[in-house]
Parts: structure tokens; C-alpha cells; sequence
């Protein structure tokens, strides 16, 4: 098959982050074992999700993985101009949910699988595909934890987001948690019956506002913009209506965190600031809702150059997203982004992608065969 007709039926399957992906996972996993590829499907503790991995070569022998997510966001937005989940082709370029973030790498990467199972290969290739990257990389942990029974530990990871097929060595961590603040419900004539959960969350709010801006002065990478860690409030919600004692609010955090530092610790003292509403007589909850950390490889690092070979561009600095790619270097393994597309374009309605970008990854993920022949 055609890389342009893999990402159609790629796009086709509805595997949106935090749902069921039998579909798609069957599909890939009957493809690659149609060219005599061997595949480990690994369930998640969902129960209802799946990763997969899989090996083109020697798998006691060092090699590369070939990282990528099956998820995609979800397509309700307005402004669409034709069904998210049909492959729609216009002027070259390839439009659906998903054909830049990121089934338009994992199309480039099964389309290459006939030209790298043809002959022997010195350093093996794997195929690792993920589930709910898009809800904070939930998935392949699960699948980093079974490398070990899987695979000779890899010599790196070249994790398919959209970067313009150019390398990217170092992206930022990230940590987000919910928090939940239960007092108690009355009239609003009568506040001293009541616990206003609402009036509890703001000295919450105030300390995750105060914390955003002392990151500003530091500790600075200035391979990033901003320079610096940051944090934010995303949502506030509470309250039923104005005569009402509010007996619950809710509020999301996130943080984003220079290589230096572990994004989970950016919300500790958010965390603290919440559980000191408990000596008023609140519950409350804190519920993290994903955490992964900094990716920062060195310019001089093998992958790096390997990567400047086979793109023939010398790899960017950094980039503001998260993916995947700290979790492998977390895990001891080398690891770099490097996919066709652009991150501008996803998430957004008529997502595409150009069908030369496509056929480019194609070309480069053969190139590293190439490197990796016997």
C-alpha cells in the first residue's frame, strides 16, 4: 500500500484519545503481519486501549524505535469543511483528523515496512505505537516498562511529531492535576450556615498566580520561549446560581518545566495551598492528571547526527510542545523528534497534511534502514 492510502485508512478509524482503539490497532497489527512481522500488542490498564510494538531485525541486537500515537483529539470544533475521519485530497494536500498529529508519520512508517523487512538488517528497527498521547502521554509508559522483555535496550528513539521533518533535540515537561474543593451548600442569606467553596479556591488561585510569576525570574534555558517554567491555571468552575452557597469548586493546573527541573514539583506548593483548606472544614481532592518530563539531548549526541544525515538539516535547539520522547530518555534511551507535517497545524479543523511531506518521512525512515543494513 501507498502511503497516502494507509493514512486514509488511518484517519478513517475514530481512535480519539481516552476511547476504545481495537480498530485501529487490529488493523496495523494485521498489516505488519502480512509483511511477516511479528507483533506484541500490549493492553493498557484501561482495558479497553492497546499499545503496539513490533520488530523489523535482530531484536537481541541494538537498534532504533520508531515512536508514534494512534490517538487524535477530538474533531467537534466548528469550521470543518468535509468529515474529520474521511481522508479528503485537495491541491496536495491530504485534510483529516489527525493526517498531521500524528497517523501521517505512522503512515510513512508502515508504508516503508515492505522496503525494510526485504533485507537483512544489522541494527534493528521497532515499531512502538501509542495510545492517549493526546491526554499527557498516558499510554506508552505502559509500553517503556515492558522494553526490557521486548527488545535489547535501543541504541534511541525518534518520536514522529510534526517538527517539518527537521530534528528537534529538547522540548519543555509538563504537569497538569484537577483539584476539587467541597464545603457546603446554603442559602446566600445565610453565609454562616454554609461553606463557600468558591471564596476557599481563590487563597489557591492566588498561590498558583504568585508562583507563575516568581518562575518568571528564573531559573532560565534559553533554548526556549519563554525561558523559563511556567504555570498556569487553565479552568475555574463552581457554583449553581447567585442565591446559592457554592459547595463546590473545581480548578486545573498545569506547569511547564525547563530540563532542569520536574514539572510535578512547579505544583507542590498549589498542592499545599489546596490542602491547607482542610483545616476549614473542606474536602478536598487532588487528582494529577498527567505528568511527563523535559526532553534535552545534546547537539553532539550520535542520534542527533544521525538525524542531520538522514534529514540533511542540522536539528533545532528546542521546541515549546511535550511529547513522548522524555519518557524514553527518562528511561535511559536517546531520544529526538523528528516528523513530517507542521504542529501548527494540528488540533485545529481541516487539519492536513502535503502528500510530499508524507512521501519525504517515507524517504527518510528507508534512509535509516539503509544505515541499518547488514
Amino acid at each position: 500500500m501507498q502511503a497516502t492510502e494507509i493514512l486514509e485508512t488511518l484517519v478513517g478509524f475514530r481512535s480519539v484519545v481516552g476511547l476504545p482503539n481495537e480498530g485501529i490497532v487490529a488493523w496495523i497489527r494485521g498489516y505488519l503481519e502480512s509483511h511477516g512481522i511479528a507483533v506484541t500488542v500490549l493492553p493498557g490498564p484501561e482495558g479497553d486501549r492497546s499499545n503496539i510494538f513490533a520488530t523489523i531485525g535482530p531484536k537481541e541486537a541494538p537498534g532504533y524505535i520508531l515512536s508514534g500515537h494512534m490517538d487524535v483529539v477530538p474533531a467537534a470544533e466548528t469550521g470543518w469543511t468535509s468529515d474529520p475521519f474521511r481522508l479528503r485530497a485537495e491541491a496536495g494536500r491530504l485534510h483529516g483528523r489527525g493526517a498531521t498529529d500524528m497517523k501521517g508519520f505512522l503512515a510513512a512508517v508502515l508504508a516503508a515496512v515492505p522496503r525494510l523487512a526485504a533485507k537483512p538488517l544489522r541494527e534493528p528497527l521497532h515499531l512502538a505505537f501509542s495510545y492517549d498521547e493526546e491526554a499527557g502521554c498516558r499510554g506508552v509508559p505502559h509500553m517503556i516498562a515492558r522494553l526490557p522483555e521486548l527488545c535489547t535496550r535501543p541504541i534511541g528513539a525518534i518520536v514522529g511529531e510534526p517538527s517539518g521533518l527537521r530534528a528537534i533535540r529538547a522540548h519543555k515537561g509538563k504537569a497538569a492535576a484537577r483539584l476539587t474543593v467541597k464545603g457546603r451548600s446554603g442559602h446566600s442569606s445565610r453565609p454562616d450556615q454554609g461553606l463557600n467553596a468558591i471564596h476557599a479556591v481563590t487563597s489557591v488561585l492566588a498561590r498558583a498566580v504568585a508562583e507563575a510569576d516568581r518562575l518568571t525570574r528564573g531559573p532560565f534555558e534559553h533554548v526556549f520561549e519563554p525561558p523559563y517554567s511556567s504555570l498556569q491555571i487553565g479552568t475555574v468552575k463552581g457554583g449553581q446560581t447567585v442565591n446559592i452557597i457554592p459547595d463546590t469548586c473545581e480548578a486545573e493546573f498545569e506547569a511547564r518545566a525547563i530540563s532542569c527541573i520536574d514539572p510535578a514539583d512547579l505544583l507542590a506548593p498549589v498542592r499545599q495551598a489546596a490542602e491547607a483548606l482542610l483545616t476549614g472544614g473542606f474536602e478536598v481532592e487532588w487528582q494529577e492528571l498527567s505528568s511527563y518530563p523535559a526532553l534535552s539531548l545534546g547537539p553532539d549526541a550520535p542520534l542527533a547526527r544521525l538525524l542531520e544525515k538522514l534529514t540533511g538539516l542540522q536539528p533545532l535547539p528546542a521546541v515549546s510542545y511535550g511529547t513522548e520522547a522524555g519518557l524514553f530518555q527518562r528511561a535511559g534511551i536517546d531520544a529526538i523528534i523528528c516528523g513530517p507535517g507542521e504542529i501548527g497545524r494540528a488540533h485545529k479543523p481541516d487539519e492536513f497534511i502535503h502528500v510530499d511531506e508524507l512521501l519525504a518521512c517515507q524517504a527518510m525512515i528507508e534512509r535509516l534502514g539503509e544505515n541499518c543494513r547488514a
